[in-house]
């Protein structure tokens, strides 16, 4: 593979290393899936491509030159020929900028941006136009990109990101939603811990009205799934900066487990029932395995 150029010494999150990291693993899901340097997504159009793929019924006023003749004659029937056609995709990377993505050891938002630049990678390599618009409240602009030497300019720009944004998450989708210039159909992968007491599941379902097919990924901290305070404290939410003084009993950071677990589920199953894939991720995870098991076990970006 072509190796690309670096980007600067100093970025934090983007280095040497996690550029070798992104050509390792877009040449292994090449290899998994066979994938070859083209579109990954593909549509059926009359008279379009190499590769013919189905038939439908004629009806007047059809392009004669794409009626199949030949079915016509042993069989008497009118049908045109529909080829696949190779098809670029708009893939939008939406990462929640929000400030409860800045919390957990490490910080939920750095391997969020680090699987959005990797799902970023891999679709610049098979050539479709990739987004990366942040969810921030004051959210800046990269214009889509397409090609692979284009990483370098999504990795500097997913850099500057910060979990400094106070707007839930569905809010923000709302109003990348209302800048969004294209109304093309295309992939919207939305990375977020989803705590949004407004209804996180909403903005997926927004996605899905813009015609865009959500991919849903949520991630956690470790400290979140099993915290270590006890006794009295004073905690604030990081979102709307309220303080709470608690007693972390046993049997209550048991019940706020329950409740972390079933928002889990409760997204999973949401995801499931409109035939969204959801992906569950711990801050502390590599991000070379969970995007190959992303890819692995499919229905991600292809």
């Amino acid at each position: 593979m072509t190796a690309v150029a670096l980007p600067d010494a100093g970025a934090r999150r983007f280095d040497e290393r996690f550029l070798r990291k992104l050509e390792t693993l877009e040449l292994a899901i090449r290899r998994a899936s066979g994938a070859q340097a083209r579109g990954i997504r593909r549509s059926r159009r009359v008279g379009a491509g190499l590769e013919l793929a189905d038939h439908r019924d004629y009806v007047p006023g059809d392009d004669l030159r794409y009626l199949d003749w030949n079915l016509y004659g042993r069989l008497d029937r009118r049908a045109l020929r529909l080829f696949e056609e190779d098809e670029d995709v708009a893939v939008d990377v939406l990462v929640d900028a929000s400030r409860s993505m800045g919390t957990g050891a490490p910080s939920k938002l750095d391997l969020a941006l680090q699987v959005g630049a990797a799902l970023a990678y891999v679709a610049l390599a098979h050539l479709d136009r990739v987004a990366v618009p942040p969810l921030a409240d004051e959210p800046a602009s990269l214009p889509p990109q397409r090609g692979k030497n284009r990483i370098l300019s999504i990795l500097r720009f997913l850099d500057q990101t910060r979990a400094e944004g106070a707007q839930p998450v569905s809010a923000a989708v709302r109003a990348f939603l209302g800048r969004r210039s294209s109304r093309r159909r295309g992939v919207a992968v939305l990375i977020s811990d989803f705590y949004d007491p407004a209804g996180a599941r909403a903005a997926l379902d927004l996605l899905r009205g813009h015609r865009l097919s959500p991919i849903a990924i949520q991630l956690t901290a470790p400290d979140e799934l099993a915290p270590a305070w006890r006794g009295d404290v004073r905690v604030r939410d990081v979102e709307t900066g309220e303080a709470h003084d608690l007693t972390l009993s046993p049997a209550a950071v048991e019940a706020y487990v329950r409740r972390l677990s079933a928002l889990r589920r409760e997204l999973e199953a949401h995801c499931r029932e409109r035939g969204f894939p959801c992906f569950t991720l711990v801050s502390d995870q590599p991000v070379e395995s969970v995007v190959l098991r992303m890819f692995r076990t499919g229905g991600l970006l292809g």
